[in-house]
This record gives structure tokens, sequence and C-alpha cells, in this order.
């Protein structure tokens, strides 16, 4: 065999070989969309809503209470507002930035979470984070856009307030309804990156998440700059992280946060003033920021309106 067929044969084969790995690697690939398109659902993406199916909320709250420890049914702090460290901070002495900026643990607080996502969907078990806010319901939370809705509502969301190392104190509590703005389902305008939850908590029907953890009220049009403290649960860590940190304005729409190691996970986690108002989520620009800053939408007259629509759903 010449020399020209010889490399011929090796090109072939090293090409046969290549054509292999790829068709093994879109195999996978394509099982693993499969995946995450089974916990994707159309909802209403017109309005932005989605009523989750209760018995599939249920198989997701049963996987997630295969792994972490469920607290007991009693009632926990009797306020409106939860009784954090962070509030006691504002009262004694006045507010003071973290320093150096970066995020530290912190112990967890009852109204702030970890968003988990069970099944193979390519996340680690709690991917985001989220708050309970006041709601003539009792029973919402504000996360990031992001964390509930991408290519479709998410279908395997569950909530656990003030998880820390393996424990639910407060109980596991699903959606039953999820809204975004419409302009975030259309393609996920980073202008519009937050959404509402409506919970409940399975075999518990009487219970509302607000009595049991309280929650934290939503400011609007808030003067910047302005203190602020940041709160969520990196993916690789079971306790919260937090930082405090002065609100700028980021243009019209957005809110920027200078401190560094707020990572991956901690998307949806509150941003607070005073230590109880809440005047943002972690997200928006850049999908939240980077090793350095952090993003919030500014909650403003959008922010307002779609509270509001949730709230009265």
């Amino acid at each position: 065999m010449s020399n020209e067929f010889r490399g011929r044969g090796l090109r072939a084969t090293a090409l046969a070989a290549v054509l292999v790995t790829l068709v093994l690697a879109g195999g996978w690939y394509v099982w693993e969309l499969r995946g995450i398109a089974a916990h994707r659902a159309d909802g209403n993406p017109a309005e932005g809503s989605y009523q989750q199916d209760p018995e599939r909320a249920d198989r997701t709250a049963f996987a997630v209470l295969e792994s972490v420890t469920q607290g007991s049914p009693e009632p926990g702090p009797d306020a409106k507002t939860s009784a954090g460290a962070a509030p006691e901070r504002w009262r004694s002495g006045g507010w003071q930035p973290s320093a150096p900026l970066e995020a530290r643990p912190v112990p967890a607080s009852p109204s702030i979470g970890a968003l988990f996502s069970p099944g193979d969907d390519t996340d680690p078990d709690h991917h985001c984070s989220a708050v309970v806010v006041h709601s003539p319901g009792g029973d919402l939370i504000a996360t990031a856009a992001h964390c509930v809705y991408g290519g479709g509502f998410r279908t395997n969301l569950a909530f656990a307030p003030g998880y820390r190392d393996g424990a639910a104190p407060y109980g596991v509590w699903v959606p039953t309804r999820i809204d975004v703005d419409p302009r975030w389902a259309e393609d996920q305008d980073p202008d519009h990156d937050l959404a509402f939850v409506h919970l409940r908590r399975p075999g518990y029907p009487e219970q509302r998440l607000e009595d049991i953890t309280g929650a934290e009220t939503i400011g609007f049009g808030t003067e910047l700059p302005a203190p602020t403290r940041l709160v969520g649960y990196p993916n690789d860590s079971e306790a919260p992280v937090d930082c405090r940190t002065t609100a700028v304005a980021a243009g019209p729409t957005q809110l920027r946060l200078d401190c560094a190691d707020v990572p991956n996970g901690t998307s949806g986690g509150p941003v607070l003033t005073d230590g109880r108002t809440l005047v943002g989520v972690i997200g928006g620009r850049d999908g939240g920021g980077d090793e350095e800053t952090s993003y919030s939408i500014r909650f403003g007259d959008d922010a307002r309106a779609l509270y509001e629509r949730s709230a009265k759903a």
C-alpha cells in the first residue's frame, strides 16, 4: 500500500473514531435534554403564569425529603418580619458595610431559604435561593425569574426556608402557582428577572408559610444609593452567606451591588435594606453578576405590577 493510501486509511480510522465519539456524546446530550425537558411546562407564557400539578409537586417534595430532615410543624416567629441578625445590626449602632466586601457564612434566617430542583435536570440539589414576602395569602416567595423559568416553567421546585446543614426546620414547600413577567417568558429580558411563587406544605393543608417563617416586606422605588444586605445559598454550601454593601444604580433598570464571593446558587436571594425591606433579588444583568459584583433588577412599576398580580391570584 502506498503512503498516500495508508495515510487516507489512518485518517478514515481517526474520522470514524471521532464520529463514534460524537454519536455517543450526542446520545448522552439528547438524554440530558430529555431530562431537562421533563421538568419544564409551557404554562401560560403570554400571561407569564403556571399552575402547578399537585401530584407532580408532591413527588418533588418527597424527593427532597429523602435528602433533608424536616422540622416540626410548630409556628415560628410571631411577626410579619423574620427575626434575623441583620435587623439587630441595623438597630444597634447603625449599618456598617462588610469589611472587606466579601460574602461570609451566616446563620440561617427563617424567611430565607434554598430552592431545590430534584431530578435529572443537570442542576445541583439546591440551585437557587428565595425569600418569603408579605402577601394577603401568606404563601408567597420572591426569587429570580431565571430560577423558575427557562425554556418553560420548572415543575420540580421545592423551597426549604431556614435551610442549613441538611435540615429544613420549617418544612419543605412546593409551588401552587408561579408568576413571571411575560417579557421574561418571551425572551429572558434581564430587566424582568423576577418571579413570585405561591407555596403550600404537603401534608399540612392548614399551614400558611408566612405564619411559620415570618416574611419580609417589599419596597418599590427605593432611593439610591442605599445600604443593603445580600443573602443566598451557594450551590456547593449547606449554609447561607451574606454581604453588606451599598446598592447603586446601574442604569435605569438595574442595581449594582459590589461584593466578592457571591457564587452560583445565590441567584434569587434577597437584597434587603433597613434589614427587612426587600428591594431586589440577585439576578438581572449577566445572570446576576460575576466574582466581584452582583446585580438585581430595580423594583419599580413593573415589579410592583407583577407583585400585585401574583398576590391577588
